[in-house]
């Protein structure tokens, strides 16, 4: 079942023991519609995609704590490496979240697919790209639709601020802030 945790995609062999019912109650709940994935192309055989086996077992309240680890995954992307030292200094000592960093819209979008971060601390102003268009890929991604994004920038105008809300992000904190309150923001999202 441990081998199972870290998988991405799932069988219906596999989804029946993690949910821990019939491969038949699947096999059933995927050809309803209930269950959402793919066939596997030539073949009879059906997989499961994490996120949608995720899905399904919230909403058939099956609990989800062995696909889901306690530990919260946070991506942090800023171009300002004190701002990233701060970050790592202070997630890292919190037992509830497990940090990864990017300096670039590129390498967020490359950390958000391998890394999964089920929160991403973006800066608004990146060297390549601005965070809103990050926000809005993450966001148009089905997969991320429970990941939230908190935007942290310098910019002052409410009209920037909410066209950076309106992108997709969850909340927006101005620079300069304080880290004690936004790691409390960042619970309070993440439910933990």
């Amino acid at each position: 079942m441990k081998d199972l945790a870290n998988k991405q995609i799932f069988t219906t062999g596999e989804a029946a023991e993690l949910c821990k019912v019939s491969q038949q109650t699947i096999i059933r709940c995927f050809d309803s519609g209930r269950l959402q994935g793919f066939r596997v192309p030539g073949s009879r055989f059906r997989r499961i995609p994490r996120h949608e086996l995720v899905k399904f077992m919230r909403a058939n309240e099956i609990p989800t704590d062995i696909l889901e680890s306690p530990t919260k995954r946070i991506l942090v992307v800023d171009d300002d490496d004190q701002i990233i030292d701060l970050f790592v200094d202070v997630l890292s000592r919190d037992d509830r979240f497990e940090v990864k960093t990017a300096s670039t819209g590129y390498d967020a979008g490359i950390l958000t697919e391998q890394f999964k971060p089920h929160l991403v601390l973006l800066d608004y102003m990146l060297p390549d790209i601005n965070g809103n268009l990050v926000c809005e890929r993450i966001r148009a991604n089905p997969e991320f639709e429970e990941t939230k994004i908190i935007i942290v920038s310098g910019v002052v105008n409410q009209d920037e601020i909410d066209t950076l809300l309106g992108s997709g992000a969850d909340d927006f904190v101005k620079k300069p802030f304080n880290i004690e309150k936004l790691v409390e923001r960042m619970g309070e999202l993440l439910g933990v």
